[in-house]
């Protein structure tokens, strides 16, 4: 019977074919020892010495096979001398040996080997086919989930099958998966890298303007007062200063050029970290790698483009990977040293450190901290928090690290950034303890339309899918959790941001996404079964799990493409929106007020330290309804006297108002509408691509 991927052994197991000698070769000869007869090392038995296995060594007792030969056993007669053209001999008859048979063309094409290459190849063909069939150019409410051709999906499920059977080898073949993981990601998140003629991503084109001003200016203003709280980007410059150095070193115009393929190159760099962590907890790679995909298949929330979040959170994982491998305590790990005590797919703790040696250790992370510091605010916090976790075990009670951790985001925060660290100081009163409103997103209502709100039941499918998994996994594999505590608590410490702040309407996603490596672990745990077991439970386990593995990655699968891609239509602005968008910033005077509906839209920040921006649609929902009573008198009213102003009205801001619950469906068009037609407003400029106003306070009263 053929057996199926969760049959196989962790990886130091071998098949018994393995312990065969090569064909032509004889099997090691059995012989009874005497006494005289010396052990490795020199050891010579006698009568009464124990061998191997428990056997006793005694006068004329036959031993099992394998043991020496007795030095007193009879010698053999040399070979005859053998003449020229003879066989060579070998073994006791001196017959010549048959000939090594290598496996045919046939043999090699019914492989494990040749069957992952097949997949991965027909994978890459269906991809490569679907790819200029992508119509990006005509996005409608349901992104680009109705512009893939079905070779685009084909090509996912292939994938996700062949990796599933990679899994049956992946302790003796772990290149197959690794290929295969990298393959999602590249399927996944490569596409609008390769199509699309603009940045996608509003907030990644906001990210290129900082680069861009920081090359041109050479410098940071930390106490300069930007609008629209610009000014946190000088007082956390560490990622942009790294960009721009690539920039020069490429020797490209701007960020602009490579910053579409961000998510592909921190999707790559985030694996090997990943095993490591992994790694530190198990032995079986089965449940390693499927961690790894669920973790890539998870991750849909858009923190990995351009961005000093992308960036920290890379080198968070960095830390917490160095911390759990090379941070144990001596004497800590107690009966986590008896593999009787531990789950069969745990990993033995790692051997303890000295004191000097984790302050070498803490010496050598203390730059990796410094530059999460100087790169973003919450990403600090979070490490802190997890650290603060850690030190309720004893295996990583380190107060020095978490001191030393601490210490460094309190000097900057009371230094380069300490106008903002005390504003957010002073939010705490109103915010503090207010759950609900701090894990809502942001100032948004219900999505309307059916894009929107299939994105936001996959968002909220793809969370307790997840979650209920990775609870499971903690309760049914209760060895597995203990050994692996540190990433249960590495899971739950970002939850009490909770009960800080709402972080602009972002905090529920932050806190997802920090708890996220910890949970996509104990999911796998969830879906692959320890190996080795013989138990009658055991061998259920393993059925269900050969069926409940590959339905339930297909259906993560199909979370994340919604989540992910669900809302394209306001992350891809096509070249025209984006150049109509610039030449109404080049028209307008230094120091004028540029208004829109939101900030998600392309260059909307282009020249942000000379305009001021009024983004009038992101505010509680309630007044955006007072708002649309009368649109035109409500913007003139915010409108400084004798300041000029502008409107941009595009798009891509239509579909985000609409996806994010900031307008009602039809609000966007009708606020269009009213502003073109009041006198208040004149047009400057209308295509297909958007409209840009005037604002004439002298006309109409």
């Amino acid at each position: 019977m053929t057996k199926n991927v969760f049959t196989s052994t962790p990886e130091n197991d071998v098949p018994p074919e393995n312990n065969m000698p090569p064909e032509g070769e004889l099997p090691p000869q059995s012989n009874e020892p005497t006494e005289g007869t010396k052990l490795s090392g020199g050891a010579t038995p006698s009568e009464g010495t124990k061998l191997s296995g428990g056997a006793t060594l005694s006068e004329g007792r036959e031993l099992s096979q394998g043991t020496l030969p007795s030095q007193s056993s009879p010698q053999r007669p040399p070979a005859p001398e053998r003449q020229a053209g003879e066989p060579k001999p070998t073994g006791d008859s001196g017959a010549a040996p048959a000939p090594v048979r290598r496996p045919g063309p046939a043999a090699a094409l019914r492989s494990p080997a040749a069957l992952n290459l097949a997949l991965l190849l027909l994978a890459a063909a269906l991809w490569f086919w679907a790819l200029p069939r992508i119509d990006f150019r005509s996005i409608e409410e349901f992104g680009l989930l109705d512009r893939f051709p079905l070779s685009f999906y084909a090509a996912l499920t292939v994938l996700t099958c062949g990796f599933v059977i990679t899994l049956r080898r992946a302790g003796t073949a772990p290149l197959w998966p690794a290929t295969y993981c990298a393959a999602m990601l590249v399927a996944l998140k490569a596409p609008p890298a390769i199509l699309y003629d603009t940045v996608r991503y509003a907030w990644a084109s906001k990210h290129d303007a900082i680069i861009s001003r920081l090359l041109t200016e050479g410098t940071v203003h930390p106490g300069r007062e930007l609008s629209g709280g610009m000014s946190a980007y000088d007082q956390w410059p560490g990622f942009f200063s790294l960009d721009a150095a690539l920039v020069r070193a490429f020797g490209v115009d701007s960020a602009a050029s490579f910053i579409n393929w961000a998510p592909v190159a921190l999707g790559l760099l985030t694996v090997p970290v990943l095993i490591l962590v992994y790694r530190t907890f198990s032995d079986d790679w089965r449940l390693v790698w499927t961690g790894v995909w669920i973790f890539q298949l998870a991750n849909w929330v858009g923190q990995d483009y351009l961005s000093p979040q992308g960036f920290s959170y890379l080198l968070y994982l960095t830390v917490f990977a160095v911390v759990v491998r090379h941070f144990v305590l001596p004497g800590s790990a107690g009966a986590l040293r008896d593999r009787s005590a531990l789950d069969p797919a745990a990993a033995s703790v790692p051997p303890p450190t000295t004191t000097r040696q984790r302050a070498v250790a803490v010496l050598f992370l203390v730059p990796i901290v410094a530059t999460i510091n100087a790169s973003h605010q919450l990403t600090p916090v979070m490490l802190c928090a997890s650290l603060f976790a850690l030190c309720l075990t004893r295996r990583y009670r380190n107060l020095g690290l978490l001191a030393t951790t601490g210490l460094i985001m309190l000097v900057w925060n009371l230094t380069m950034g300490r106008e903002l660290f005390l504003d957010t100081l002073g939010t705490l009163r109103e915010k503090a303890g207010d759950l609900l409103g701090n894990s809502r997103p942001g100032f948004a209502g219900d999505p309307t339309g059916p894009g929107p709100e299939l994105v936001g039941s996959a968002n909220v499918l793809m969370v307790l899918a997840l979650g209920g998994l990775a609870v499971a996994a903690v309760l049914l594999r209760r060895r597995l959790a203990r050994s692996a505590l540190p990433l249960v608590l590495a899971a739950a410490a970002p939850l009490p941001m909770f009960a800080v702040n709402d972080y602009g309407g972002e905090m529920i996603f932050r806190v997802y996404l920090f708890g996220l490596p910890g949970s996509a672990f104990f999911a796998a745990a969830a879906l692959v079964p320890a190996a080795g077991a013989a138990s009658r439970a055991a061998g259920v386990a393993r059925r269900t799990a050969a069926v409940a593995l590959p339905v339930t990655l297909v259906a993560m699968l199909a979370g994340f493409l919604p989540s992910y891609y669900g809302k394209e239509g306001m992350h891809y602005a096509p070249p025209g929106e984006t150049a109509l968008t610039r030449r109404a910033f080049d028209r307008a005077p230094d120091g004028a007020l540029i208004l829109a509906a939101t900030g998600a839209f392309a260059d909307a920040y282009y020249r942000y330290d000379q305009f001021e921006r009024w983004f009038f649609t992101e505010q509680e929902v309630d007044e955006n309804l007072r708002m649309l009573k009368d649109p035109a008198g409500y913007l003139a009213g915010g409108i400084p006297a004798g300041r000029p102003a502008y409107v941009i009205l595009t798009p891509t801001q239509g579909e985000a108002v609409i996806g994010e619950g900031y307008l009602p469906e039809g609000g966007f068009d009708t606020l269009r509408a009213a502003l073109k037609s009041s006198p208040l407003f004149g047009v400057v400029e209308e295509n297909r691509h958007g409209l840009v106003l005037r604002y004439r306070p002298t006309t109409g009263g």
